[in-house]
């Protein structure tokens, strides 16, 4: 056997272009490696679009994620988002009647100056003129009236959030307005998917090119180098993404094990163990961290999606904006239609100006509320509330229902990225070919 092992080498070597096939695996290898982090590039990046136009035609490139923010935010968010709770259920565990205290603090300490301001842009000679009496008895009733006001507010504002937000439209609207969150998010979660396509491909282009090397040395024809090489390109892409969302369920497999894994995961990474019966879990890269994504995930949720920002935001401003300024107009006229109130205000600067004037109080007052929501600080003391509920039930997800949390950024036009292993293959294989063979 060693003989008829030995005559095959030494015939392979006095081949005058054994050198040239030999280099076929490490070149097969790296190609295959570039061009998948590549095209995995490409899946994120650019941003924007980088190129030209050509009359209505692109020409140039942009990330598919990016491009397609809207489209594929809007799919997470049906798959996804809409089974981990509502919005109702969000701001009920944010604990509305804290967040109603903290606004009335902010709002309270500016209601002087918010009346002040108010006031002298509809009648500044009146206000100005006005027995300072007056002025601190309608302060005083507003800083008396403005906590049972504001926690009424909040809890119908709560109570009401699904007629008042579109949660998909809101992170639609999100995603298309800050491209670069929704490749944020993705990077944060599939980093290490990522990173495993990568350098699995890697191995997989070792063993086609292994192949490749065969069917040379048995069909030495020069067309094989290029056409193979876009045939490995081409599957490798499409090979390692489906190593990641493939097979959906667990499958465990047993087997005889020899050796464990190191606990530090330091060198040597592997230790002897006495003999025993090992179970391997047969599953998709992405599917089998669903616990340790469910904590990445509930972060970049609580901290950049479902925010006390984002929600509050939308109410105010959104397309249901009109909705939400009736329900603040009817709680901020608790505070107008108290007799003291109503009679100084309507003494001082008539009827119409008073109507107008509690118009503009609802404008300035939603201004002054969105002052605390958009602290950092507030929205992350909110986000803490919401994360373990948040991390629970992604982990509770099916692994169908998990794997939409990552699949989507892929699988929008996944077939350019397997077509494209494909072409880069193909010339990667013509210029190893006039390089090593001719």
């Amino acid at each position: 056997m060693f003989e008829y092992v030995s005559d095959l080498w030494q015939a392979f070597t006095s081949r005058p272009d054994h050198l040239a096939i030999l280099s076929i695996i490490p070149v097969t290898a790296f190609v295959t490696w570039a061009h998948v982090w590549m095209a995995l590039k490409m899946v994120f990046y650019p941003i924007k679009f980088w190129g030209f136009h050509i009359g209505p035609l692109p020409v140039g490139w942009q990330g598919i994620v990016p491009r397609k923010a809207g489209r594929i935010s809007g799919i997470i968010t049906d798959n996804t988002l809409s089974k981990l709770g509502s919005l109702n259920e969000f701001l009920q565990a944010m604990d509305p009647e804290d967040m109603a205290r903290i606004i009335g603090e902010q709002v309270g300490f500016e209601l002087e100056h918010l009346i002040d301001e108010v006031m002298l842009e509809r009648n500044a000679v009146l206000w100005e003129n006005l027995p300072y009496s007056i002025k601190r008895r309608i302060y005083s009733q507003a800083q008396r009236e403005m906590p049972e006001i504001l926690k009424g507010l909040v809890t119908e504002l709560t109570m009401n959030v699904e007629s008042l937000v579109n949660m998909k439209e809101m992170i639609v609207r999100q995603m298309e307005g800050d491209r670069r969150l929704m490749v944020r998010m993705f990077l944060k979660v599939g980093q290490k998917e990522i990173n495993f396509i990568w350098h699995i491909s890697a191995v997989i282009g070792s063993f086609f090119g292994i192949f490749q090397m065969f069917v040379y040395v048995y069909v030495p024809q020069h067309w094989t180098v290029p056409f193979f090489a876009a045939v490995w390109g081409f599957l490798t892409n499409w090979i390692a993404i489906w190593m990641v969302f493939n097979p959906i369920e667990p499958h465990l497999v047993r087997y005889p094990q020899f050796f464990a894994r190191t606990q530090d995961h330091k060198f040597p990474w592997i230790k002897p163990i006495i003999p025993r019966i090992g179970t391997y879990n047969v599953q998709g890269a992405f599917m089998k961290r669903q616990e340790e994504v469910s904590d990445v995930f509930a972060s970049v949720v609580t901290e950049d999606l479902i925010t006390l920002k984002s929600i509050m935001t939308e109410m105010m401003y959104g397309p249901k904006k009109d909705k939400t300024r009736r329900i603040i107009k009817r709680h901020v006229n608790g505070i107008m239609e108290t007799p003291l109130i109503r009679t100084a205000l309507q003494l001082s600067i008539g009827p119409t100006e008073y109507a107008k004037l509690k118009t503009d109080l609802i404008d300035r007052s939603i201004e002054i509320t969105m002052v605390p929501v958009c602290d950092p600080a507030f929205n992350a003391s909110r986000a803490q509330k919401i994360f373990q509920m948040f991390r629970e039930r992604i982990r509770e997800l099916t692994p169908k229902e998990f794997q939409n949390l990552l699949r989507p950024a892929f699988q929008e036009d996944e077939w350019i990225l397997i077509v494209l292993g494909g072409v880069t293959g193909f010339f990667a294989g013509l210029i190893h070919l006039f390089v090593a063979f001719l």
